[in-house]
């Protein structure tokens, strides 16, 4: 099926990490122009662009507000306009902290690698659409940010907000600068990824599956897939201000042993 992305200029945020790698190459196969974005994975990032023939690599710390306009200034010089972002990048702090022992440093930082990256990438992307009068962004939350996450309230506070919030404010923004202009997520639940290495062994999958009908958890492919579909004006033309949930089913209680 022709998802009319082929010769569209893409940008993947986090595009080293496991879903952004994904982002990347299911974009590069339906013909897009795609910018390979990092932020410290620099050696991924250029085997990436190679992979993809020569595309754009760009470097920037999403949390800067210089960087992130220098990003949207250079992806618009590499590609000639940025027709759709995708905005993959984020942290996930791997150690488990209850509220009442979390840190306010580790508080702030996850919110400003996890929220504040999202609404200056968007901010950036938004002042793209204004100059080209059309855009689809689409934002890569969690399953934390819908259901919670014990341990790790400061990332499911961060994903909340920006499923929540920041998404149903956008898809109403981005209409008055392009009136076809939409805004989507997906959230993840569990996902083979670099920032999950160790979390997700057979041992550990049979438990965090409890609360999924399938019993496994995603392929960065799968997340991607589901981030090309939003993204298209074909496919997803009529959809807007939408979460899709990408994590087998998952429910906020235990379905089986």
């Amino acid at each position: 099926m022709d998802t009319g992305l082929s010769g569209k200029g893409v940008l993947v945020t986090g595009a080293s990490g496991g879903i952004g790698v994904a982002c990347a190459r299911a974009f590069a196969a339906e013909g897009a122009r795609v910018a390979v974005h990092f932020h410290r994975g620099e050696e991924r990032a250029r085997a990436l662009a190679e992979e993809l023939g020569g595309a754009p690599r760009l470097q920037a710390d999403l949390t800067a507000e210089d960087d992130v306009e220098r990003l949207f200034a250079e992806a618009r010089g590499a590609l000639g306009a940025v027709d759709v972002c995708a905005a993959v990048a984020g942290v996930w702090p791997s150690e488990d902290v209850p509220v009442w022992e979390l840190p306010l440093a580790r508080w702030e930082d996850t919110l400003r690698t996890n929220l504040t990256s999202v609404f200056l990438t968007a901010r950036g992307f938004l002042r793209e659409v204004a100059r080209n009068g059309h855009g689809s962004l689409v934002f890569v939350g969690s399953t934390a940010g819908l259901f919670g996450e014990a341990g790790h309230a400061d990332y499911a506070a961060a994903k909340s907000a920006v499923l929540g919030g920041l998404l149903l404010s956008l898809k109403n923004e981005i209409v008055r600068v392009a009136p076809r202009g939409r805004v989507n997520a997906v959230a993840p639940g569990w996902t083979e990824s670099p920032m999950t290495r160790g979390h997700v062994g057979p041992e550990q999958v049979a438990r965090l599956t409890r609360t999924m009908p399938l019993r496994k958890v995603a392929l960065p492919e799968d997340v991607a897939r589901q981030v090309v579909v939003l993204a298209s004006d074909v496919l997803s033309g009529h959809v807007s201000g939408q979460v899709v949930t990408v994590a087998g089913g998952m429910e906020g209680r235990v379905l089986h042993d």
